[in-house]
């Protein structure tokens, strides 16, 4: 796809995590695992709150599109990068890369955005009680999900647009484990002050404010936690956001201890083990907070497989 001097390439290099043999198969059936156990886990809690009728609330309603798009951030990236532990030319064609980083990033930003409409809902059920149903009703839930998903997917294709309209040269190899952003970006052959410019103003919108709307949110919720009066009360509020709270803190908290570290020599090794830590740990992780320490979820559990081992022994006894 040459054209002049300023060439657009027609496939990418992907250099991955290593070139050793052994390490690569070592890294395939290390992250093959999580991955499946990611899946099951988040396929497992979608599952069991569409069956629970008791977890038919805005809570869960937020934490199945939770699920989905760590599913499908996961397999945005992780499957094309267990392709490649197994290949040793470690190639991905431009449309492809162009979709991947369309995916992954459009993704990324509706997960941030949902964390926020999440933190809302803490909010309102711990700081308005009374009026959670009045004012969580089905209507503003829907509407809350659906700016997430716009605002991400806008966003994501603004990104994609810009970033896939540079000409790239002859730079045609990826320090990365995906195609993502920063790692393209770096690859052109032009002044690409105006995609940093756009990805700085991205990130505030996506980032930044949810991340001082979820501060907002927990600092009135911890406010009002304090002027409960009973040890139980405070304790029953708490569980409320805890699942929640640690999940914003893993999210967040490795996206901005990045932000705050200095890019004049960007680290690689770091930015790979940060993709790694989004696509893999995070997918996995969520559908055990949500498990370990939630209440209704483990009782949903207990019902679901109590129903599970009647049904079997109706089974056998018949």
């Amino acid at each position: 796809m040459e054209t002049d001097n300023q060439t657009w390439v027609s496939s990418f290099i992907l250099l991955g995590l290593s070139s050793d043999w052994g390490t690569q198969i070592f890294l395939f059936i290390l992250f093959l695992s999580i991955y499946l156990l990611a899946l099951l886990g988040n396929i497992l809690i979608i599952i069991l709150i569409r069956l629970d009728t008791r977890l038919h609330t805005p809570m869960y309603f937020f934490l199945t599109n939770l699920n989905f798009v760590d599913v499908s951030y996961a397999t945005s990236i992780v499957p094309q990068m267990l392709a490649h532990f197994l290949k040793e030319q470690k190639t991905i064609p431009y449309v492809s890369c162009a979709a991947q980083l369309f995916f992954s990033l459009g993704l990324g930003g509706i997960e941030f955005v949902l964390l926020a409409t999440m933190a809302y809902d803490r909010y309102v059920a711990v700081c308005n009680p009374l009026r959670y149903s009045a004012i969580m009703h089905v209507g503003l839930c829907a509407r809350l999900v659906t700016a997430s998903w716009v605002s991400g997917s806008l966003n994501s294709l603004m990104q994609t647009a810009i970033t896939f309209q540079l000409p790239m040269c002859t730079n045609r190899v990826i320090d990365h484990i995906s195609c993502e952003l920063l790692s393209l970006v770096r690859l052109a052959c032009v002044d690409t002050s105006s995609n940093e410019v756009a990805i700085m103003a991205s990130s505030i919108v996506l980032l930044m404010t949810p991340f001082f709307l979820v501060l907002l949110s927990y600092i009135k919720i911890i406010s009002t936690i304090l002027k409960i009066q009973s040890t139980e009360g405070r304790k029953k509020a708490f569980q409320t956001c805890a699942s929640h709270l640690t999940v914003v803190i893993l999210c967040y908290g490795m996206t901005i201890f990045t932000y705050i570290q200095p890019h004049s020599s960007p680290n690689i090794l770091q930015e790979k083990m940060i993709s790694l830590f989004y696509a893999l740990l995070i997918p996995m992780l969520n559908p055990l907070i949500y498990s370990v320490r939630n209440k209704e979820v483990k009782g949903a559990w207990q019902k679901l497989l109590g129903q599970f081992y009647e049904l079997k022994s109706k089974l056998t006894s018949s």
